[in-house]
């Protein structure tokens, strides 16, 4: 079996395979040994589970992730890494490759052909540029998954984990929220890649909520407030939701005063249930109009 985080071994892999990293593909393959076995244990999947793996690299990850479940599939898009990883997990008779895009794929029919009964869960270092429409991808699916556990860019982790309602909360927290139960595992630096991108990274772990813990009479029309409410930080919520939804002002003001909220108020200010609340009384405020 390789030692995949040795970088003289991996320069002789990608040597003999004439593989060059690929800039638009955000390819940075993991050589710190310590990330991807802590990464896979604090993922809770086990003996019993499968996994699905987006972008497998030379597969450092896919290897732990195969030694603690049952089956794993790997979403791979690059064509070039194929005969590689064909060489690096063929030790393993529980692992599967599929070359595709992860963001054209129907996820839920592997789902359904692959893992059977099994508890499914998703761990993957993801690349920086497709980060939100993957992770949004996966939630609004509504895929039957247990929980996501992510690396991604640090200041990115800080985004998707902020509490609702603090500084650092934006549309994607309040929408990961909605559907999971988000939390920072631990940092990963620049230098645990080659090539070292500029800046460090963070593994996540999101549990998905069976039912989420503030359900809203229209999801659709809550996530356009959300949308809305946070595109124009800087204005009031009557202001920014007004002008983003289309909704008269005055109906927007009427929904947050028999919120209980203060006219001059800014949605990041509201946590998870107020921004329910207020999205719900905009429902009901159109639907009686």
């Amino acid at each position: 079996m390789y030692n995949l985080t040795d970088i003289g071994t991996v320069k002789d892999i990608l040597g003999r395979h004439g593989f060059h990293f690929s800039k638009a593909l955000g390819q940075n393959f993991i050589v710190n040994p310590s990330v991807c076995p802590r990464m896979a244990e604090e993922s809770g999947i086990d003996e019993n589970c499968g996994v699905i793996e987006i972008g497998a690299g030379i597969g450092v990850l896919t290897a732990e992730l195969a030694k603690r479940a049952k089956k794993v599939v790997v979403i791979e898009l690059d064509t070039k890494l194929l005969p590689i990883l064909d060489e690096t997990l063929r030790d393993f008779d529980n692992i599967e490759i599929i070359n595709q895009d992860v963001l054209k794929t129907d996820l839920a029919a592997i789902i359904e052909e692959k893992f059977k009964d099994m508890p499914v869960y998703v761990c993957a270092n993801l690349p920086y540029y497709i980060t939100s429409p993957v992770i949004m991808s996966l939630l609004e699916s509504r895929l039957p998954l247990k929980a996501i556990t992510v690396m991604v860019q640090k200041e990115a982790a800080q985004r998707l984990c902020a509490p609702v309602g603090s500084r650092l909360s934006g549309a994607v927290t309040v929408a990961v929220d909605y559907y999971a139960n988000a939390k920072k595992l631990f940092d990963v630096s620049s230098g645990s890649f080659m090539p070292a991108p500029k800046v460090d990274s963070c593994v996540i772990r999101m549990d998905i909520r069976p039912e989420p813990e503030n359900p809203v009479s229209d999801e659709k029309m809550f996530f356009k407030m959300v949308h809305a409410a946070f595109g124009q930080r800087r204005k009031t919520a009557s202001n920014s939701i007004s002008s983003g939804m289309g909704v008269a002002k005055d109906v927007v003001i009427r929904a947050i005063e028999e919120c209980g909220f203060e006219p001059s108020v800014r949605a990041e200010t509201m946590d998870m249930s107020q921004l329910a609340m207020l999205s719900d009384k905009i429902v009901e405020l159109l639907r009686n109009n």
